[in-house]
């Protein structure tokens, strides 16, 4: 390698020490091995010399350009750790920091006592039942013995929808899971029959339909959706007594409390008759010596059996309809509705 080519070689090693971005490393590459390059001139004054000169020239003008891509390449990879080293420099991380964990999930309170409610019912030999949500009139009023001019037919009480039904009123949103009680009726009115003409008693009825329904409402104790459970117990000799017996056994089991107190007020609804509203007392604790309303119930109506396709002299029973959202509050000490559906973490976390 002659004197020339060293010279070369070291002006390119300085050229590439003085590139301090990648875009000027390519533009002093270029100065040196590019397509007008000073080796690259080199190269094309071989055509006119000797053979013998040729080959010896050749390998020393090969041996410079070997040792300036050399350079290039340190130069190059000196500049990607520098690059690499400013980033992790700029993106540290403070390894002291807590770290970020991802929390458990768990059920929304009003799930956890909509489980509760079904299990405990299950024990005392209910099925349970789902139904639709947008109900026909008929089944949320008519089929209930709820008379035309009831108020819970106005708009102000009920959302209906853009879609009439067979009879020409629009469809609602369900204001109570009771249509549950005709449409479970009707599912089962052939194993009824069957039963009947095989001179059996009638299979009992007993299904609770636990569901989300929707009234004109809202403040801190009612929402415009909120849940309600609906419970029917209709066969040949079941009474009021056994409505009364069926929901101490509920409410003490629930509650966890065999001394909670129950009375059955004198009510009115067009569906059972007679009616009570269920009140509870708890014996100890921040609510203790207050009666609180839990539910509404009576002996079903003759006239919504006949409208289950059933014979009202054969088929008695009873019907209650609560609110599992109220006894979440109750259980759990929560004084406002609105809590369970703002979905803040930090109240539902309390429930995991």
């Amino acid at each position: 390698m002659t004197t020339e080519h060293e010279a070369i070689i070291e002006s390119a090693r300085a050229a590439f020490a003085g590139a301090a971005t990648p875009a000027e490393l390519e533009n002093a590459k270029a100065q040196f091995i590019g397509k007008s390059g000073r080796i690259t001139e080199l190269m094309k004054g071989l055509a006119a010399l000797p053979v013998d000169e040729k080959k010896s020239r050749g390998a020393a003008i090969n041996q410079a350009k070997q040792a300036i891509e050399a350079a290039l390449g340190e130069r190059r990879q000196a500049l990607a750790d520098a690059e690499l080293e400013a980033q992790l420099e700029a993106e540290a991380l403070d390894v002291s920091l807590p770290g970020r964990v991802r929390e458990p999930g768990g059920l929304h309170p009003v799930s956890l006592t909509l489980e509760r409610i079904e299990q405990i019912f299950a024990s005392m030999g209910f099925a349970v039942a789902d139904g639709p949500e947008i109900e026909s009139d008929w089944h949320s009023f008519t089929s209930l013995n709820n008379p035309p001019n009831h108020p819970a037919r106005s708009m102000q009480d009920t959302f209906y929808v853009d879609i009439d039904g067979d009879d020409g009123i629009p469809y609602n949103l369900r204001p109570h899971t009771s249509p549950m009680q005709v449409r479970y009726a009707h599912a089962h009115i052939k194993k009824y029959a069957e039963a009947v003409k095989r001179g059996e008693a009638m299979p009992e009825i007993r299904v609770i339909a636990p569901g989300r329904t929707y009234r004109v409402d809202s403040d801190a104790t009612h929402s415009p959706m909120f849940h309600q459970c609906e419970g029917l117990w209709l066969g040949e000799n079941v009474s009021f007594k056994d409505l009364k017996v069926v929901f101490t056994d509920f409410c003490r089991t629930f509650f966890e409390s065999d001394d909670l107190a129950l009375r059955f007020r004198p009510s009115f609804f067009p569906f059972t008759e007679p009616s009570a509203e269920i009140d509870i007392q708890f014996q100890s604790g921040p609510l203790a010596g207050r009666w609180l309303e839990v539910a509404g119930s009576g002996q079903v109506h003759p006239q919504v059996v006949r409208n289950m396709g059933l014979d009202p002299e054969k088929h008695i029973g009873f019907a209650f309809g609560m609110g599992p959202d109220r006894l979440t509050m109750l259980r759990y000490g929560v004084s406002d509705l609105r809590l369970f559906f703002d979905g803040d973490i930090r109240f539902l976390r309390q429930f995991r």
